[in-house]
């Protein structure tokens, strides 16, 4: 490995909770480049370590991953059924610059959830009885969805439902049919219905679909759907390259309030695609879904150029937002090269219960920024991210 490959893994980990361990296997080291690099990592994280003792994420964000559904629905194609659209949902989030934590499917109790305003569930097909009443009553209480393709059409183990097990949140059921794989299908993007969904794509009157998609029927009439179907049609001969339907009122995304909560359902694998061909409207429209279910501020405000991953944690007497710049050519792959370092970050950090900040430091560069507090929030500019920043915030 590189020296920017170890630095940015173990960077990443660190903000996210993780405690560095290097392990060298054999006691002869035949290439020594490694050891000052991970010297230097140590010597780094035993001079930060007061506020590396995270006592709370605070994180309103989180996505469920699902070990039963991966065994009993993915089975042999659980890599295209289950990880692909987790890890879709994943960078999707990232590059929007939204905290989040990950949560097991078995720990979705009160006692878990209640921190979260949003639960994100990518294609969890295999849910039981027993998980879509805990969905519920957390929907109910004031948390909120957001589901794709086949979630909760399964039970624990895998086997089919003839509907939703969460078809009263999506507000529609299964309608039989899974439509798929599709060429040349279109979103509509309804822009009339000046629906916060679609902000950032009002120059673009239709989008790129997914692969594949369910056939559901609405509970109800839905007169303002932002985002409808234009059915597939032929990808060749290229004289039958035409839409047949220029416009549907199929509804491809299903939104709406439920107890204190809201739910955002799509019937297509729009986290899926997203991970295969990283289109930067399903990136969009996955972000803006986050956005109007959580219905609040996000914790965390960052704007800069560059891809940065972030992570938001309190201790006993401080707070941490991590910022690891992900922003390389090899994002997607272990081998980077090099760090390439972002220019100047500015950062809002809403702090809990607004309480008052005393002293700011970066513990990367070892320096204390310029600050200020309004109200809750805490405001300071970053003048550039290497690797890893860290800003520390004494309360």
């Amino acid at each position: 490995q590189t020296e920017a490959e170890i630095r940015i893994w173990v960077a990443d980990g660190i903000a996210h909770g993780m405690r560095p361990w290097f392990t060298k296997f054999c006691g002869v080291i035949h290439d020594p480049r490694w050891l000052r690099v991970v010297e230097e990592i140590y010597h780094w994280h035993w001079r930060s370590e007061r506020y590396l003792r995270n006592e709370e994420s605070l994180a309103r964000v989180a996505l469920v991953y699902s070990q039963q559904t991966a065994m009993f629905y993915g089975g042999p194609r659980a890599q295209e059924k289950v990880e692909q659209h987790i890890l879709g949902a994943y960078h999707a989030l990232v590059e929007a610059r939204i905290p989040f934590d990950m949560v097991h499917d078995g720990l979705l109790n009160p006692a878990r959830l209640s921190r979260y305003r949003l639960l994100i569930l990518p294609n969890v097909a295999a849910l039981s009885d027993e998980q879509c009443r805990q969905l519920r009553a957390y929907v109910e209480a004031g948390g909120s969805l957001l589901a794709t393709f086949e979630t909760s059409l399964c039970d624990e183990w895998g086997v089919r439902r003839k509907d939703f097990g969460l078809a009263e949140l999506f507000g529609a059921s299964f309608d039989g049919r899974v439509e798929g794989p599709m060429r040349n299908a279109y979103l509509r993007l309804e822009h009339g219905t000046r629906h916060p969904l679609l902000r950032g794509l009002e120059a673009a009157p239709r989008i790129i679909h997914g692969v594949w998609r369910l056939a559901v029927r609405p509970h109800k009439p839905t007169p303002a759907v932002p985002v409808t179907l234009i059915p597939s049609y032929p990808d060749l001969p290229m004289e039958e390259v035409y839409p047949r339907v220029e416009k549907t009122d199929v509804a491809e995304v299903y939104l709406q309030s439920f107890g204190r909560g809201r739910v955002v359902y799509f019937p297509w694998d729009i986290d899926r695609v997203f991970w295969e061909v990283l289109c930067a409207d399903h990136g969009r429209l996955f972000a803006n879904a986050v956005d109007w279910a959580t219905n609040e501020a996000r914790p965390v405000e960052v704007q800069g150029p560059g891809l940065v991953d972030l992570a938001y944690w309190r201790q006993q007497n401080s707070v941490t937002l991590h910022l690891v710049n992900l922003t390389n050519p090899m994002t997607m792959k272990g081998p980077y090269r090099e760090v390439i370092p972002l220019p100047a970050q500015r950062v809002r950090m809403r702090l809990p219960g607004g309480e008052r900040v005393r002293r700011v430091r970066l513990l990367v560069a070892g320096t204390e920024p310029s600050w200020r507090q309004q109200g809750e929030w805490l405001e300071l500019t970053l003048p550039s991210i290497g690797v890893h920043e860290v800003v520390a915030a004494d309360l």
